[in-house]
């Protein structure tokens, strides 16, 4: 008897841990969002007359299930909604702001939502951001992001490159050093680790062979790659010099896999989508993708 009372413990609490912590996907689109501003091509009439097809810009939720508690990855232009999405999404179980917020650098669509948190808005009490050092010192030292800090709207936590944050027991967020264009902060991506899977969130950089690591070897010590897929290729924006906007192609990160086996190939989920990448709004191409054994990222969904 007591044999079987210690095997059904065991067995609820394997099936506690794996349903413990999970990333929902609140946002897939590159900084503008989908649509985008000013955009009357066919790419975003699809969104523009079916608001069905609108998409957030990319952010991820991290949720702990047994804590009940959550932290939000990313505070894009989009928050306002995405944090109303996602107290519908969980019915309303945790609590409407999260723990905290892990910010990646400073291009608009992955810190200026910041600016809901304000007097002018929310009035939101000391809310930890978790920055990197140069991120840090550009949101302390220039408005209106300093009087956030001022006012103690947030309270930033200062993160290092490589450097373990355990913000609860059984979950570790480790922030890296990616190279991208650093014009106020640094750029990073993240590893996040709980206590049944390991994630990978590199949402912006300039191409795989200027990263130190190997995107390959890093994706197959994961389960989860969210990663750039601003454009598809290098005709996406006629008239405009792409070297400007460097960004891994989706079909240079297919090449660079294509002998690996399936199940690496499946690990990777294509995130931060430029509104002109048919990857966001073209069925076929979609298609292709998901037959190759790769993966988009999907709004909504619980990884």
């Amino acid at each position: 008897m007591r044999y079987w009372l210690l095997l059904l413990l065991l067995t609820l609490s394997t099936y506690s841990n794996a349903q413990r912590a999970y990333i929902l996907v609140l946002g897939t689109a590159q900084d503008g969002g989908y649509p985008h501003l000013g955009c009357k091509k066919p790419c975003c009439e699809k969104a523009w007359n079916n608001p069905s097809n609108k998409r957030f810009v990319v952010s991820l939720a991290l949720i702990d299930s047994q804590s009940n508690k959550w932290w939000l990855f990313e505070a894009t232009p989009d928050i306002k909604e995405q944090l109303q999405y996602f107290k519908k999404i969980t019915k309303g179980k945790y609590h409407y702001l999260p723990e905290g917020i892990f910010i990646t650098h400073a291009h608009i669509g992955h810190y200026t939502g910041l600016m809901q948190l304000g007097r002018e808005v929310m009035g939101a009490k000391d809310i930890t951001v978790y920055a990197m050092p140069k991120m840090k010192h550009y949101l302390e030292n220039n408005g209106p992001w300093s009087q956030l800090v001022a006012l103690h709207n947030i309270s930033i936590h200062a993160i290092q490159n490589n450097e373990n944050i355990i913000p609860v027991n059984g979950i570790s967020v480790t922030p890296f050093i990616v190279p991208h264009r650093d014009e106020y902060s640094e750029t990073v991506g993240f590893n996040i680790n709980t206590t049944n899977k390991r994630y990978l969130f590199i949402p912006d950089i300039d191409k795989w062979g200027k990263w130190e690591k190997n995107i390959i070897e890093e994706v197959k010590g994961i389960d989860y790659a969210f990663i750039d897929a601003t454009f598809y290729n290098e005709a996406e924006l006629p008239g405009k010099h792409m070297d400007e906007v460097p960004h891994p192609f989706v079909a240079e990160t297919m090449k660079l896999f294509k002998d690996e086996t399936i199940t690496t190939k499946s690990k990777i989920h294509f995130i931060h989508i430029n509104h002109t990448n048919p990857l966001l709004w073209q069925r076929s191409l979609q298609d292709s993708i998901l037959k190759q054994h790769f993966n988009i990222a999907i709004q909504g969904k619980q990884y």
